[in-house]
């Protein structure tokens, strides 16, 4: 036990308690994992434009990631209330044999559907590398020190966005594709000896722990059908079927899942916690500033390969400098938070700059400079990083010990929902914008009223306009024959024209995460603070018992690792209610 840690009051001490160097080899461990899963959305990214070409499955593009976020998504809860039934041990090394046999089985696709059967695979089992390597640092740190560590994950997907692009171009252009999946087996293999080697075996459940399997079942039938239908909407209209009734069937089973988790012994999302207001209000501001996050790093690095001209790899560098503000933010403010034990107005101020930064973004022209549109990007990636970092203390620092796991990967459920559902909204938005802006934009240029009206009138789909390639050349293909050499000369002023449309658009979808994140802001002003430090002055817990020692696997003759108090589901680690 650590000398820091053997001096703090009870309330402010780890769950599970280990020498100093032991807690950071698990460090090491567990952000390897979450770099695993990280690292390959990365370097797929790059490569999947040749993986579908190879695979012929350029029709059904987006279901290769699609297939992969569901699964995560979904899984994510479940693995959370496991890991609290079973330990984080097995979970973690269960995540990350699923992810590399899904590597695997995609590395040796022999078609498009077999890929993204395997993408699904893998997404079953990243869902349980980051909120449990989360719940893990909540486990071995006190309080006052988590976000000295948390804020550290910040800059594992910051590393991974850095070197993913590159290698994943290396790989397929040198070794072939294949090779952006197989590159994950040593990475996991690192990651499952570090776990294996140096993560006791513990768990803060109780002695006969139950699985509530019909509350899994019908949790993933609701999330499936609302999160396709929020995907599809990209594609089609509100009142399709594939996407209103795919969303209206997965409410209702929403509803069955919420009744059914009302009754559980053990249910997979404990609605007690709903009850604990840093919990309730934490997670809903998390799924309104994703609204905002995931538009910036959608709808950016599009802007950057069709109005820009940047390739796919080089648009993933030009988004560095939001990525960059998120690591350099979301680590300061996990420093800030542990040694002033404040987070109230750190986690409002940052809102509002993420509010600023979005509002900046939605000024943006076709001709704005880059290093002002860098800016602005670093404005908006110092708002965003407290809210990945803080907003997990919180959680964290608010439920009870044996609830750490559920509450954690509930934080992260809602992030990804708020993402998904801020997609659809965005992505609506932005297909009626550009309808309204490309006439408007090529009316007001210096061209001939009949080629105006005849832009204006979908000459040219907006498929092609929204394209990466030559825009010039598919304005000519969808005008006749007759009348190219009349319009040629006026090419370039069109293409302006569309690009200052496609800007407009893109910056119109901005404004739905100020929005957002000022509510969020709002919300987190009904936070009640309590300090977290070891000097603060609270009670300690009044229920509690002491867990027996736990084999430390590996340790060989050395020893029994001290395993800390188990708190009661009544006792509340830092005062939160």
């Amino acid at each position: 036990m650590s000398a820091s840690q053997s001096l703090a009051p009870a309330f402010d001490r780890a769950p599970v308690e280990l020498a100093h160097p032991i807690r950071l080899r698990i460090l090491l461990a567990v952000m390897i994992g979450v770099f695993l899963a990280a690292l390959d959305q990365t370097i797929v990214g790059t490569a999947l434009p040749r993986i579908v070409t190879d695979l012929r499955g350029n029709d059904v593009y987006t279901w290769a990631f699609t297939a992969y976020l569901l699964t995560a998504t979904i899984s994510g809860p479940l693995y959370g209330k496991l890991s609290d039934l079973f330990g984080r041990r097995p979970i973690f090394l269960f995540g990350i044999g699923i992810f590399l046999l899904g590597s695997v089985l995609a590395a040796v696709s022999p078609s498009i559907e077999w890929l993204i059967v395997a993408r699904g695979i893998q997404g079953l089992g990243a869902g349980a590398l980051f909120p449990i390597a989360l719940a893990i640092i909540g486990d071995i740190f006190a309080p006052s020190e988590r976000g000295k560590y948390q804020g550290l994950f910040g800059a594992v997907f910051g590393l991974s966005i850095l070197v993913g692009p590159a290698i994943g171009g290396f790989l397929t252009d040198t070794l072939g594709w294949h090779w952006v999946f197989l590159v994950n087996l040593p990475v996991g293999a690192v990651a499952t000896y570090l776990v294996w080697r140096y993560l006791p075996a513990y768990h803060l459940g109780g002695d006969r722990p139950r699985i509530d399997y019909l509350g899994a079942v019908l949790l993933a039938a609701a999330l499936v059908p609302i999160l396709v239908g929020l995907t599809n909407k990209q594609t089609a209209e509100w009142t399709d079927v594939s996407v209103g009734g795919l969303i209206a069937a997965g409410i209702v089973f929403l509803v069955a899942f919420i009744f059914v988790e009302s009754r559980a012994s053990e249910p997979i999302v404990p609605l007690s916690l709903f009850r604990i207001r840093s919990f309730s209000v934490s997670v809903t501001a998390t799924f309104l500033a994703a609204f905002g996050f995931f538009a910036a790093v959608v709808f950016l690095p599009r802007w950057f390969q069709v109005v820009n001209g940047s390739s796919a790899t080089e648009s993933g560098y030009q988004i560095l400098p939001l990525l960059g503000g998120l690591i350099l933010s979301a680590v300061i403010s996990g420093q800030l938070v542990s040694r002033t034990g404040r987070y109230r107005w750190l986690i409002f101020a940052a809102l509002v700059m993420t509010s600023l930064g979005l509002f900046m973004l939605s000024n943006m022209h076709a001709d704005t400079p880059i290093p002002v549109l860098w800016a602005m990007m670093f404005v908006t990636g110092i708002g965003v990083g407290p809210t990945f970092a803080v907003f997990v203390l919180i959680v964290q620092n608010s439920v009870p010990v044996a609830r750490l796991g559920a509450a954690t990967s509930n934080l992260t459920l809602f992030q990804q929902v708020g993402g998904t559902v801020g997609l659809a909204i965005t992505g609506t938005i932005f297909a009626s914008a550009l309808a309204e802006q490309v006439p408007q934009q090529v009316s007001a240029a210096e061209v001939p009223a009949e080629l105006a009206e005849m832009m204006g009138g979908g000459a040219v789909g907006a498929e092609q306009l929204t394209a990466v390639g030559d825009l010039g050349t598919a304005i000519l293909g969808g005008v006749p024959e007759a009348m190219r050499s009349q319009v040629e000369p006026f090419i370039p002023t069109l293409v302006g024209a569309v690009h200052e449309a496609f800007t407009l658009a893109t910056s119109s979808t901005f404004m739905v995460g100020v929005v957002a994140c000022l509510m969020a802001a709002g919300l987190v002003l009904l936070l009640r603070e309590a300090r977290v430090a070891a000097t603060a002055a609270e009670p300690e817990p009044v229920a509690s018992e002491r867990m027996p020692s736990l084999p430390y696997p590996g340790m060989g003759d050395h020893g029994e690792v001290p395993v800390a108090v188990k708190v009661d589901d009544e006792v509340w680690p830092t005062g939160h209610r």
